[in-house]
Order: structure tokens, then C-alpha cells, then sequence
């Protein structure tokens, strides 16, 4: 019968002898992280404090295998933050927005009130008090920050500095009711009489506007398009000689600090690479826009600069706000002219066709956020309660 084996951490007798020195030394046998057994030893002025000291250096010895990264459970909540980025660079998972967005929330949102702290001090009931308290500041805020901690904590587990993940057992975070903001076909009318006044002024200083803005809203509207989708499309994207023109939505505009705008060459997701058919509109609008692109090439951009750069999304966003402003309506983004396309595609034909035209991967997510709920519930169901309970009256 096999000899059942000591349990990892666990050590035999501890002896002490006394060195040539004068001072003695206290060892003994310990089974270490990896199953064998090695000799440790500490050395003191007396055969108490040696004995003391190993056992203090056995306690502390880590019953996990070191990582080459030197940290431990009494590293900094910091260290970890900076290891964390640091794995999220060599792993090259993300794309470079997304890794800019998560290294802005954690240093903004959380570092001030983790910094200080070590890994083993950061338990449940720290981070669930964390957690409520920005969430009462911004729901938003609070979920981008649980985001981060969790993931910079599971890297402290996966390299086994901690036991466990706090955040897994933080409160649910509960989103605040919201209603879906879209534009009715009213305010679609005002929003292009707005922009096409402001394009048909008189200028008396500076160019003149080219009908660039017009032709984006009248694209937004007529492909549900992100804007930074839409300021992406070149010319070899687009096929207008089809019986049914389309337009292929298969990049996007990014601005990041350090660098210049530019054109990458996939959407939010790999699902949001779509082709699309046009309406008439956007085609009208399109084929104005062409007429007056000097360049030609394949991977010219549909809207530029005067200077043949990108536009910055938030040129357009800003520009948009302003002349709309002016004209008594407010919060207009390009957002909405997606949820206002949702709206009338779900109308029309159902949320599943909305879902696939804007590149969503559930329905659910078109229904819940692009799509304003509807009150009046089908009339057909006082039919159906008259004939089950009205004779019985």
C-alpha cells in the first residue's frame, strides 16, 4: 500500500546546531509548491529567535509556483494595473481603441482609490462599496470600472497571486430605466431643411460649404451606418451600376491621442462587415458626392478633408450639433438617425431584419436599445378575451 504523501507546506522536526560563529542555525525538511522536499534554514544569535525566524520564513513561503514576475499578494494594487496593461499588449486580443479605453478607465476611474492598496487587502466588501459608490454618480462609470477590475484581478488569479476574484461576488449593477431616443419622421424633415439652409447661406468669409454634411445624413439614413462607418467608405466600397446599388460598410474612422485619424480597415465587429442596399436618397446623394472627388482611386474616401484627409468624427458630430442647435432642435447626434432607421425597418418589416441591416448579432440588443417600446398592445387580444370570458357574463 502506497504511503500517502505529506501535504504541500508542510515541514518535519525543525533542529538547531550551533556555528563555528557562535550563532546557531534552526533547519528543516519542507515539501515545497512543486511536491519535493527541500532544506530551509535560518540562522540567529540564539536557538529561540532561529527557530522563531524559520518559522516565520516557512509561513511566508508561497505554497504556489512563483511567477517570473516577482509579485506577489503584498504587491500594489499599481503594479498589478501596470503588469495588466502590460499582458494585454502581448496577448494583442484588442484592438488599440479598446485598449486605450481600458487603460483611461482604470487610471481615471479606479487607480485613485486602489493605488495605495496591496492585492491582498482588496477583499468583496472594498470593491462592492467601490462600486456602489460611483455608481451613484454615473451607472456608466461604475460598469466601465468593474469591467477593468475584474480583468485586472483575473490576471492576479490566473497567475496565482490571489485565491480568488472579488469582483465575482460584487452586487449586480442595476441599469436605470431608459427610454430609446429616437427621431420621428417630423424631426428627419427639420433636421434636413436645417442642414440644407445652413449649406445654401451666404458666405462672406471662408469656403463654402460643399454639401458634404448633407450627403452624410442623407447616408446615415439610408444605410443605418455608424458615423465613423460612414466617413470610412471609399469608392471601390460602393456599386452603383447593379440593378440594386449597395454600398459595403467594412471600416471605420478612429482618432486616438498620438496619432493621426485614419481609416481602419474593420468595423466595431466582424459581424458589422455588411453589404447594403441603397434607396434612392442615398444613391442621389452618393452620386453628388462623386462628381466632386478630384481623386479617383480605389481606396479613395467617399467624404474628406479639403486636403484629402479623414474627416474626425467628431468634427462631423460637432458641426451637426451646432447648426441643428441653432435651429431649435436639440440632441441631435448621429447616433439617433441609427435608432430612427432601427425604428422604421422594425415598423416596416420586423426586428430581425433592423438587427441584420445594423449589424447587430441579437435582436435583443437592436430591440432593447434601438428601438423605442410601443404602449399599444395588439387590439386583437379584446377579441380573443370576448370570446373566452364575454358569454359568461
Amino acid at each position: 500500500m502506497a504511503r500517502p504523501r505529506t501535504p504541500i507546506g508542510t515541514h518535519g522536526r525543525i533542529t538547531c546546531r550551533r556555528l563555528s560563529s557562535g550563532r546557531y542555525e534552526a533547519h528543516t525538511r519542507y515539501r515545497d509548491w512543486d511536491g519535493k522536499c527541500r532544506e530551509v534554514q535560518y540562522t540567529a544569535d540564539s536557538v529561540a529567535a532561529a527557530e522563531r525566524q524559520l518559522k516565520r520564513k516557512l509561513s511566508e513561503r508561497p505554497l504556489f509556483q512563483p511567477t517570473f514576475t516577482g509579485m506577489s499578494a503584498d504587491s500594489s494594487f499599481a503594479d498589478l494595473v501596470d503588469y495588466w496593461l502590460e499582458d494585454i499588449e502581448i496577448e494583442d486580443r484588442l484592438s488599440r481603441t479598446t485598449r486605450l479605453l481600458y487603460e483611461r478607465n482604470m487610471r481615471t476611474l479606479v487607480l485613485p482609490a486602489f493605488q495605495n492598496l496591496t492585492l491582498r487587502e482588496i477583499g468583496v466588501a472594498r470593491c462592492d462599496y467601490f462600486i456602489k459608490q460611483l455608481a451613484k454618480q454615473s451607472y456608466n462609470r461604475a460598469r466601465q470600472a468593474r469591467n477593468v477590475m475584474r480583468l485586472a484581478l483575473a490576471l492576479a488569479v490566473r497567475h496565482e497571486l490571489i485565491p480568488r476574484n472579488p469582483m465575482d461576488n460584487v452586487s449586480r449593477l442595476r441599469r436605470p430605466p431608459r427610454e430609446v431616443n429616437s427621431f420621428t419622421p417630423e424631426e428627419v424633415r427639420l433636421i434636413r431643411a436645417a442642414v440644407r439652409q445652413w449649406e445654401e447661406r451666404e458666405i462672406t468669409a471662408g469656403p463654402r460649404p460643399d454639401g458634404q454634411l448633407g450627403q452624410i445624413v442623407e447616408i446615415m439614413l439610408g444605410t443605418s451606418a455608424r458615423i465613423g462607418e460612414v466617413l470610412a467608405i471609399r469608392l471601390c466600397d460602393l456599386d452603383l451600376k447593379s440593378t440594386t446599388p449597395t454600398v459595403r460598410i467594412c471600416g471605420t474612422i478612429v482618432t486616438r491621442t498620438g496619432e493621426p485619424t485614419h481609416r481602419q480597415d474593420h468595423p466595431k465587429t466582424a459581424r458589422s462587415v455588411r453589404r447594403i442596399a441603397l434607396p434612392a436618397f442615398a444613391v442621389k446623394a452618393i452620386r453628388a458626392r462623386i462628381r466632386k472627388v478630384t481623386l479617383r482611386g480605389q481606396d479613395t474616401l467617399l467624404f474628406s478633408t479639403r486636403s484629402g484627409t479623414p474627416h474626425t468624427t467628431n468634427n462631423i458630430r460637432r458641426r451637426l450639433r451646432d447648426i441643428t442647435s441653432k435651429a431649435g432642435l436639440d440632441e441631435v447626434t448621429p447616433h439617433r438617425f441609427r435608432r430612427a432607421v432601427a425604428t422604421a425597418i422594425n415598423d416596416a418589416a420586423g426586428i430581425d431584419l433592423a438587427a441584420a441591416l445594423l449589424g447587430h448579432t441579437d435582436s435583443r440588443i437592436t430591440q432593447m436599445h434601438y428601438v423605442p417600446r410601443e404602449e399599444i398592445v395588439d387590439p386583437a387580444t379584446a377579441n380573443h378575451l370576448e370570446a373566452a370570458f364575454g358569454a359568461a357574463g
